[in-house]
């Protein structure tokens, strides 16, 4: 691998994401675990990925799956012990690959001592760590903010001391008051202690709700929203999330992260790309603010469409800042659902050929889509409590698919797995797929190893070229190798002349297809329907 000894490591690395309860379970009661990702890493240091992320495995009830922490330095006993993720870190680091971490920052579960403390009398020293109010002098709510799940009011009574508590979400999952000196001090010493540990990264849950409007205004109306659409849409989130003073939660976080050295500090934030990049900051916040554009299921899945947005990314990064891509995650529906297995193959050399980090969520180098959901297995509570408006996220969190063997080798047969495992697993695993040269999962690694070999596809510069409407055609290139990489969106045969530096020059260095290399191009490429080439220049002296 070819990379300039000064550029931190998460700039040429690509991250697997696991969604810890359906990677591997190890210990037979359905549920994935610690233990079970160590017993797969002999499979993704194969793969050729450079760090894994691991959704929250703390202490939970598990209102919301782990996203509701009640012990932010320990671990569930579902998942595992300290030891194991000790074990885990060790593990990774002698492979040389890297371990990032949920840190859930705007919120913890109603059963964390913190809130048991805080509810318990007006006068307990905690009882600023979370956001209490008084209603209203008539009587009424605090102010008009609502849960996200729910769409109902995010104000929850309680009784014994009369006041109201902020939730942006489920009612279990209490928002932390960051405002309050103590409150932020122990979450700030909850990211030495992980970073103390050996953690390489954290990845900042819902990091754009940790501080909310000090005069808490209502959020203005949505006049668009109607039925069918998501119930807390009905507003706009101006002053509950994404206000000004963000920025400087972001810097402190910044801070912090980087007096460990070269650790990687990424945001999960859901919005415009105009608005994500200011998160970068001048190069003193977010390291990655989260890119979701190729995850939206708004995303018209074509050529132009996803030209447009890859140049306008480019154009509004702040001097400085470092790109990322993703095609899914645990939030959000698998791209071979959303645009067919065909296109999912497009979408991964996209992903792993455009300049900046990319992240590849666990199945998706197979090609895994989102699984059947029968009503009565539903465990999501975003589709329990706004169902059938498209919302629940069990689709695609889905155990992975390892083999052909009941319960796809992800449990032992005779336990039932958290989720139903996937209809097509019997084509659709890692079993088979190693054992087929055109599969996808082989074409996931060879892009990976092309990649490690290539330094222009890890650090190199990105040029949009002109092609015709059904092709997005794009240059990487450094000083070392010059690479074009050219994607056909329609399952139509297309005709593409190459740049002139390229014409009679270059060759082929991977096919989507797999079954294509070599030979020196002419004037033209020629790609089939649903075909992506990497084609790479002579070295000219």
């Amino acid at each position: 691998m070819t990379v300039m000894s000064h550029s931190p490591w998460w700039k040429s690395a690509v991250i697997y994401q696991t969604y810890l309860r359906s990677f591997q379970d190890s210990n037979g009661d359905g549920i994935g675990d610690i233990r079970g990702i160590i017993q797969r890493l002999d499979y993704l240091e194969w793969l050729g990925i450079d760090a894994i992320w691991v959704t929250p495995y703390y202490p939970s009830p598990m209102a919301d799956f782990g996203y509701d922490v009640s012990d932010h330095t320990n671990v569930d006993p579902v998942f595992g012990t300290l030891s194991d993720i000790d074990s885990l870190i060790g593990d990774l680091h002698d492979r040389n690959l890297k371990l990032l971490i949920d840190f859930v920052a705007a919120h913890t579960s109603d059963r964390h001592q913190w809130f048991i403390e805080s509810r318990s009398s007006r006068s307990h020293p905690k009882r600023d760590w979370y956001i209490w109010k008084d209603p209203k002098p008539d009587g009424s709510l605090p102010n008009n903010w609502l849960g996200r799940f729910d769409g109902l009011s995010g104000w929850e009574w309680d009784d014994r001391t009369e006041q109201y508590y902020l939730h942006s979400f489920l009612k279990e999952q209490p928002d932390i008051n960051w405002r309050n000196p103590d409150a932020k001090q122990a979450m700030l010493d909850v990211l030495h202690f992980w970073l103390q540990r050996g953690v390489d990264g954290i990845r900042v849950d819902a990091a754009y709700r940790a501080y909310k409007d000090l005069q808490f205004r209502d959020n203005p109306v949505n006049p668009d929203w109607h039925p069918g659409m998501e119930p807390s849409d009905r507003l706009f989130e101006v002053f509950s999330k994404n206000i000004p003073e963000i920025h400087d939660f972001n810097r402190m976080l910044r801070t912090l992260v980087d007096g460990y050295g070269d650790r990687l500090l990424i945001a999960e934030l859901y919005k415009s790309l105009e608005e994500i990049v200011k998160h970068y900051g001048a190069n003193d916040e977010f390291h990655l603010p989260l890119n979701s554009e190729l995850m939206s299921s708004d995303l018209q899945w074509s050529a132009e469409s996803v030209r447009e947005i890859v140049d306008r990314y480019e154009r509004l990064l702040p001097e400085g800042a470092w790109p990322n891509w993703s095609l899914s995650n645990h939030d959000k529906h698998r791209v071979a659902s959303r645009i067919g297995i065909s296109q999912a193959k497009i979408a991964m050399m996209l992903l792993l050929t455009l300049r900046g980090t990319p992240t590849i969520y666990y199945g998706e180098e197979l090609g895994m889509e989102d699984g059947w959901i029968p009503s009565e297995h539903i465990q999501d509570p975003w589709e329990k409590k706004a169902p059938g408006i498209g919302v629940g996220r069990d689709p695609e969190r889905t155990p992975m698919l390892w083999d052909r063997s009941a319960n796809a080798g992800f449990c032992s047969e005779s336990v039932h797995p958290w989720l139903p495992i996937t209809h097509d697993y019997s084509s659709i695993n890692v079993e088979a797929q190693k054992h087929d040269s055109r599969s996808f999962l082989s074409l996931t690694r060879a892009l990976l190893r092309l990649r490690r070999r290539q330094s222009a596809l890890q650090l190199g510069d990105y040029t949009s070229l002109y092609s015709p409407s059904q092709l997005f055609c794009y240059r990487r290139f450094d000083e070392e190798s010059d690479l074009v990489v050219v994607l056909n969106f329609s399952s139509e045969y297309q005709e593409w002349t190459l740049p002139i530096e390229f014409r009679n020059q270059s060759k082929v260095l991977l096919s989507t297809f797999m079954d294509r290399q070599g030979g020196q191009l002419g004037h033209t490429l020629e790609l089939r329907g649903n075909e992506g080439l990497i084609v790479q220049r002579s070295h000219q002296s």
